[in-house]
């Protein structure tokens, strides 16, 4: 079956997309809590500023999925569980999928769903897991239609960076992205790079399937709507970002700016202006 009419939903007309991840809480960190403390309340604001996809975990998709409007994001499905973006690593790593995770998916009425290709220092075993999930998801989400959305993600050692933190070399975040198309993957989520201006080679190495690009760790204003603006002019498809929306002190705000940089190709000064508009 043709993933295209799911495809369709996840990217707007024009072949872009803004993914809002609030999926956070699924991985168990303090950290990762503020901004999204009362969920509905995190997901009703987001909507309000119409993204074109919201990124939740199985037991938050129903605070998208009751909203009545007529036009709601979709629903971009996460499909795995990992315990890696502590400062410290436990001494035993995971990266588990749900059951029966396409018949999860379908109920809810996904555009897509979601899954790591992880890659952290000398961790080969949890680089194996997430490989082992993907072989496993991409003949269902064939079989169903469904998108599905690989983030090949180069993070820093724990200890050194405290968690979760961008890698941001080419030389690891290349292969990498070019391992995800080779599984299988209708959309990429990959990392920024150190280098913006470089970064139409992971467009190039991804071969015509779209990549949205993820935001890492909050930033002001200024720096992520300037970063967006110049990976759009790189050539990728969108950003799939997290918590420079849901740790803003205007999350609808900054939704409506970064939406204005990924369709309308709003500068970032223009973009600057609808942070702070009611």
């Amino acid at each position: 079956m043709s993933v295209q009419p799911r495809l369709n939903r996840l990217l707007a007309p024009d072949g872009k997309c803004f993914d809002v991840a609030i999926d956070h809480g699924f991985f168990g960190e303090i950290s990762f809590l503020p901004g999204i403390e009362n969920m509905a309340r995190a997901v009703q604001t987001v909507v309000s500023a119409a993204p074109d996809i919201v990124q939740l975990s199985l037991g938050q998709a129903r605070h998208l999925q009751s909203i009545r409007a007529p036009r709601k994001p979709g629903l971009a499905l996460r499909m795995d569980i990992a315990n890696i973006y502590g400062s410290t690593l436990p001494s035993t790593l995971f990266s588990e999928i749900l059951e029966s995770p396409l018949e999860q998916a379908l109920r809810l009425d996904a555009a897509c769903i979601v899954v790591n290709l992880l890659m952290l220092p000398n961790q080969p075993e949890l680089h194996r897991a997430c490989i082992k999930n993907i072989l496993r998801l991409k003949p269902e989400a064939e079989r169903y239609g469904m998108p599905l959305m690989i983030e090949p993600l180069v993070m820093q050692d724990n200890a050194k960076s405290g968690g979760y933190m961008v890698d941001g070399d080419l030389t690891k975040i290349l292969p990498l992205v070019r391992q995800a198309v080779e599984l299988g993957a209708d959309v990429i989520k990959a990392d920024p790079c150190d280098q913006v201006q470089e970064y139409h080679r992971v467009i190039e190495i991804a071969g015509g399937v779209p990549v949205l690009v993820r935001g890492g760790g909050r930033v002001s204003d200024t720096e992520i709507l300037e970063r967006t603006f110049a990976l759009m002019g790189q050539g990728a498809s969108g950003i799939v970002y997290g918590r420079n929306v849901i740790q803003h002190p205007n999350p609808a705000g900054i939704t409506r700016a970064l939406m204005a940089i990924v369709h309308d190709g709003a500068t970032p000064a223009a973009a600057l202006e609808l942070i702070g508009t009611a």
